[in-house]
């Protein structure tokens, strides 16, 4: 990994992710999991506890772009599980989830990205998210999907390095917040998912996922940017993840693009949303360092808005194609055309 880029940004050390009351240890970034997160050492409530595993899977098929979404979150006082279908090529999507009240920890999700198994079985879904073999094999079991009519399979990702964006960031005007944050793209992916009695299968050659993990403690109101895009550029598996909004990013950005597993470091990236709508006019994303400059042209919006009064969830998860370039760490210059992938504007009150 080079270095290019990464003016005013800290490259986190090896060692305790919290220290002995409860504080960030150390603020900044790294590209692999140099932190280690343990629970027991959080000075918070439980129930201010937040922490998800997420997955997103999207190939592009003979007949057309689609997609599959898994979550597994415990966030203190509401656990979620949640199944997503995206059929890009129909403009459609089918979200399903299952809310555990007060799950305080019970769902058990790792300490770390690298081993521990995800299992929860609610309500008639069941996700399972486990490490083989360096690879990572999520299974989804929901016979009652979509009004009955299932779905249903397995899904392995295959990462081509170890190395991937992670940061570990404070919040303003809270000493014992903290986000911290792993996300994998370029994940290739192989398997089957049937729904309704027809599988869709995702191939190496053309389905890539990225895996989204985070653990920490927040403030109440926070509204994020994240997007991120995964397939392969000249047959070398590529990703990338960009975003802000959550946390103070001085020490450390979210912002990385991988190229065969080799992790490059980028600084600041700014979203440039359509005026007065989310899918209906292409996105724009640029880097204050001049590596990074997207189109984004929507296809489809994954938009929902939770409201249960202290807790309130705004989301708009748009899918689409990325056209534009990057810089590598060595200066080499890519040019993207096409990627599948999400843009995305949250705003959370939790």
């Amino acid at each position: 990994m080079g270095n290019s880029g990464d003016a005013g940004q800290h490259r986190l050390s090896p060692g305790p992710l919290l220290d002995g009351r409860g504080r960030l240890a150390e603020a900044g970034w790294a590209g692999s999991e140099v932190r280690t997160y343990d629970r027991s050492r959080i000075a918070v409530p439980r129930w201010r506890i937040k922490e998800w595993d997420y997955y997103c899977v999207l190939a592009d098929g003979d007949d057309g772009p689609f997609g599959l979404a898994l979550t597994v979150a415990d966030n203190g006082y509401l656990g979620l599980l949640g199944v997503s279908w995206l059929d890009l090529t129909g403009r459609t999507e089918t979200t399903e989830n299952v809310m555990v009240p007060f799950p305080l920890g019970r769902l058990r999700l790792p300490a770390s990205a690298d081993a521990g198994e995800v299992v929860v079985d609610r309500r008639g879904i069941r996700l399972e998210f486990r490490h083989e073999h360096g690879a990572r094999r999520l299974v989804v079991r929901h016979p009652g999907f979509a009004g009955g009519r299932g779905l249903s399979g397995e899904v392995v990702l295959t990462p081509p390095g170890d190395e991937r964006m992670v940061v570990a960031l404070p919040f303003p005007g809270d000493d014992r917040a903290f986000y911290y944050n792993q996300k994998f793209p370029g994940l290739s992916a192989a398997g089957t998912v049937t729904l309704a009695g027809r599988e869709h299968t995702f191939d190496p050659a053309s389905a890539s996922g990225v895996f989204d993990w985070g653990r920490g403690v927040w403030t109440y109101d926070n509204t994020w940017f994240w997007a991120s895009a995964s397939g392969r550029h000249e047959g070398r598996p590529f990703g990338f993840t960009v975003g802000y909004g959550f946390g103070d990013t001085t020490a450390g950005s979210e912002n990385m693009v991988l190229v065969d597993g080799v992790a490059h470091k980028l600084d600041r990236v700014q979203f440039h949303l359509p005026h007065g709508t989310y899918d209906g006019a292409p996105w724009r994303f640029a880097s204050n360092d001049d590596r990074f400059e997207m189109s984004f042209e929507p296809i489809l919006d994954r938009a929902a808005d939770v409201n249960a009064l202290v807790l309130r969830s705004t989301q708009h998860q748009v899918f689409g194609r990325f056209t534009g370039r990057v810089t590598l760490d060595d200066g080499v210059r890519l040019e993207v055309r096409d990627l599948l992938g999400f843009a995305e504007k949250v705003h959370n009150r939790w």
